[in-house]
């Protein structure tokens, strides 16, 4: 059930029919110079393919994380410079002098030395980011140029290199703290949507992420996909529940025992978004699916 990408770059890393071809698409659109955009809601392993694909194009890589408190500074750099030293007389101790010095200099933040240096930048969720402060980011994809509000003369703008890579990933719109996307920076970049994974795609990962067998996962895996294809919001319990499971799983003697009743309950029921339900609604669900999977 687990396979590998045949491509030697991706050697050792887990892999599906899925994640191949999305993969595959994805690189298809770095190497033309593109950039990359990754849409979904949470737990459908965007991060994680935004990081398996920066891996891959062997340079490297690194990740910011979108947050609405962020300035321009943040992203790019600034300019910082002070300096204040004391100096204490060694024979009168109440005597002393201060010197001090001012003096800017520009120091680069990822964005900058991403674009300096050729590197992978992943940036995740960046729509929690003010759209203003994203701003920065459509003359690089546009014109190949990010401009720097730097008081050095010769640092005012710094030409984007040609291995520089951006992959974003970001939520839908309607969850908390995410900002819509201005238009500009859509049409610079090539989006992705991603839905909830396959069904070998979430064996393959559930094996990986616990030791355990490739039956006990497909039974797992079933489980989670009866409970979420059967309830009304349909994004609840991704992938990241049939690891939590699978994991709890391996911890009882290596998944030659079972976890209680309970155990599912709050495994699965943590990771559902209940809606217009309450809890207590989902639980005949669930311990109907456990006779049907594990008696």
């Amino acid at each position: 059930m687990i396979n590998h990408f045949a491509n030697s770059e991706l050697d050792g890393i887990i892999s599906t029919r899925y994640l191949q071809d999305v993969a595959d698409r994805a690189r298809q659109y770095l190497a033309s110079g593109l950039s990359v955009h990754f849409s979904g809601p949470a737990g459908v392993g965007k991060t994680s393919l935004a990081i398996l694909i920066a891996r891959s194009l062997q340079r490297p890589y690194s990740v910011i994380y979108g947050n609405s408190d962020y300035t321009t500074s943040d992203l790019i750099g600034g300019n910082f410079g002070y300096r204040r030293k004391k100096k204490v007389d060694n024979f009168i101790h109440n005597v002393y002098t201060v010197e001090e010095d001012f003096q800017l200099k520009w120091f680069d933040k990822q964005l900058t030395t991403a674009c300096r240096e050729g590197h992978v930048l992943i940036y995740d969720e960046f729509s929690r980011t003010r759209p203003e402060i994203n701003n920065i980011c459509l003359s690089i994809l546009a014109e190949g140029v990010l401009f720097l509000p730097s008081m050095e003369s010769g640092n005012q703008y710094v030409k984007v290199h040609p291995a520089f890579r951006l992959i974003f990933t970001s939520n839908p719109q309607e969850y908390a703290g995410v900002h819509k996307t201005q238009v500009a920076l859509d049409d610079r970049m090539v989006t992705i949507k991603l839905g909830q994974m396959d069904r070998e795609t979430e064996i393959a990962i559930a094996v990986a992420h616990s030791g355990i067998d490739d039956r006990l996962a497909e039974r797992i895996v079933d489980l989670v996909r009866d409970f979420r294809n059967g309830s009304d919001t349909p994004e609840s319990c991704s992938v990241r529940t049939c690891i939590k499971i699978a994991k709890v799983f391996s911890g009882y003697s290596g998944g030659s025992l079972i976890p209680s009743k309970d155990v599912f309950l709050d495994l699965l029921l943590s990771d559902f978004r209940y809606g217009d339900l309450k809890r207590e609604h989902c639980e005949p669900k669930v311990k109907a699916l456990l006779g049907q999977y594990f008696q």
